[in-house]
């Protein structure tokens, strides 16, 4: 087999990973919200509590995942990750109990750390080693792809008048098929083709204010992705002017997330890391805040293609440049920033399904989001004029390129 195949593989088994454990196990959540709560007696405050917990058990695999040197180890925690997708599932369909739910939901959310941090580096680490540019674009075209996924899936399911409990089964079955390439096509770490040398990686460790100022950031990236990520679907259904077009929206999202990353990639090139972040950060604000504006269609689909063109380039960026920072243990800086981002998809979609229920709709919700992914563009041009790290990351990310 050839380098670029084998490169091609790799990478494609990080889509399919994405797509189970992001697409299915993380984000089918959405779309089926508003069924569920048709279906069962979930209200918004139950809602958003749902989500927060499924966030939260993707924050403690982000604290896993940082803690572990041993790629050995990760790599079966990856393969773990892949069947506890599948299994959680396909378990939601078999109670309707909150706790049991709670505990479901969380499980999901660990599993969804395997593919978006523990994979991430495993596969930048076989990138690097076998002297490819160390850009995840395509592994995390995955996110967009998952989300298109589940959107047709629940459409589909819906025409045929499938319960609630029929799709989540359904789910677990196309997330067992999903597995299937995403455990086969990822090689085990430290295997390098006998035509190509392993490259030597060394460690920047970055300074305590790029850490400090970047995790705040981040944090202000994971409030403002969390709240579309979680409630668009039922923001859309609950408009008398848009109902039925949730899962339409939420398609758009993932058709603009799928090339996403690929695309910031580019910008990267050319503008840096820090600079294609802010770039994103302005872009993501217009995209959460334009439905408190409007409720017409082309509005919100406009506000979908913005948040699904900005939230995962965002995600790709900083892991990117945290495994470049960090190439012999790219997860560990990865798992500390991940933690800022997961902190943040706790508290917000928790305090947005109480604010919701209380109001009676989803806008202040989205202002609060939309206040705080601005805070952290400032954040990033802060961190972009004064701080040596970052203008060295810009500077060898563009030279790279040039």
């Amino acid at each position: 087999m050839s380098d670029q195949t084998q490169r091609l593989k790799v990478l494609l088994a990080g889509v399919f990973s994405q797509i189970l454990c992001i697409g299915i196990a993380r984000f089918s959540y959405t779309p089926l919200l508003p069924v569920m709560q048709d279906q069962t007696w979930i209200g918004d405050a139950e809602g958003g509590w749902m989500a927060a917990i499924n966030y939260a058990g993707y924050m403690c695999g982000a604290v896993l995942a940082a803690s572990l040197s041993d790629l050995h180890l990760k790599d079966r925690l990856y393969r773990i990750g892949l069947l506890l997708a599948i299994l959680t599932t396909a378990g939601m369909a078999f109670t309707d109990n909150i706790w049991l739910w709670s505990i479901l939901r969380f499980l999901s959310g660990l599993s969804s750390a395997g593919s978006m941090l523990i994979a991430s580096g495993l596969i930048l680490n076989w990138l690097i080693r076998h002297q490819h540019r160390s850009e995840l674009g395509i592994h995390f075209a995955g996110v967009g792809l998952g989300i298109m996924f589940a959107a047709l899936v629940v459409e589909v399911m819906l025409s045929l008048s499938m319960s609630w409990a029929d799709q989540w089964l359904w789910f677990g079955v196309l997330g067992a098929l999903l597995a299937i390439p995403a455990w086969r096509w990822l090689p085990q770490p430290g295997q390098v083709s006998g035509s190509v040398p392993a490259h030597t990686l060394v460690d920047q460790p970055p300074g305590a204010r790029f850490m400090w100022l970047m995790m705040a950031a981040y944090f202000c990236a994971g409030y403002g992705y969390v709240i579309s990520a979680t409630f668009i679907v039922t923001i859309v259904e609950r408009s008398a002017e848009l109902a039925g077009m949730g899962q339409m929206v939420f398609l758009v999202v993932g058709l603009a997330a799928a090339p996403a990353v690929m695309v910031w990639d580019l910008v990267a090139r050319r503008l840096g890391y820090l600079g294609a972040l802010l770039l994103a950060y302005l872009i993501q604000v217009v995209g959460i805040l334009l439905p408190a504006f409007s409720e017409s269609l082309s509005v919100v689909l406009l506000s979908a293609v913005l948040y699904g063109g900005t939230f995962i380039g965002c995600v790709s960026l900083v892991l990117t440049m945290a495994g470049r920072l960090y190439p012999t243990r790219p997860a560990k800086l990865m798992g500390k920033m991940t933690l800022s981002y997961g902190l943040a998809q706790i508290l917000a979609p928790a305090l947005t399904g109480v604010l919701a229920e209380s109001t009676g709709n989803y806008n202040l919700g989205l202002w609060l989001a939309g206040g705080f992914v601005l805070l952290g563009a400032v954040l990033i041009l802060m961190l972009r004029l004064c701080d040596r790290t970052a203008a060295e990351l810009d500077c060898s990310n563009r030279l790279a390129t040039g």
